[in-house]
C-alpha cells in the first residue's frame, strides 16, 4: 500500500471576501473529488481571504501510481482554475506494509 500527499498552497488574488473564497474552495475540493476519487480538505489559513492550503491524499498499490495521481491534481489546478495562483506545494509518498 502507498499513500501519496499532497499540501497544496494557493492564493486567490483579487478576491475581497470569505464568502468568494468558500465558493472557489469548495469548486476546487468538489472536482479534484469527482475527477480523481482522491480525499481533499482544506487544511490551513482558514479565515485568509486570499489564501488556500489544501491537503489532498490518495491511496494507490504502486508508488509511481500514487505520484502521477498527486502529480495530475497540481496539473488540474493550475490548469482548469485561473483565478488560482499555485504558491507551493509539498508531495510525500508513503510506503506501507
Amino acid at each position: 500500500m502507498h499513500i501519496g500527499l499532497l499540501r497544496l498552497s494557493l492564493r486567490l488574488p483579487g478576491n475581497d471576501n470569505l464568502k468568494g473564497k468558500r465558493r472557489v474552495v469548495h469548486s476546487v475540493v468538489s472536482r479534484l473529488r469527482t475527477k480523481f476519487n482522491v480525499s481533499v480538505a482544506e487544511v490551513d489559513h482558514m479565515d485568509s481571504w486570499q489564501r488556500i492550503t489544501l491537503g489532498v491524499t490518495c491511496v494507490s498499490n504502486d508508488g509511481r501510481h500514487a505520484n502521477s495521481m498527486i502529480s495530475s491534481v497540481i496539473r488540474f489546478v493550475e490548469k482548469t482554475h485561473g483565478e488560482i495562483e499555485i504558491l507551493d506545494y509539498e508531495i510525500e509518498i508513503l510506503d506501507g506494509p
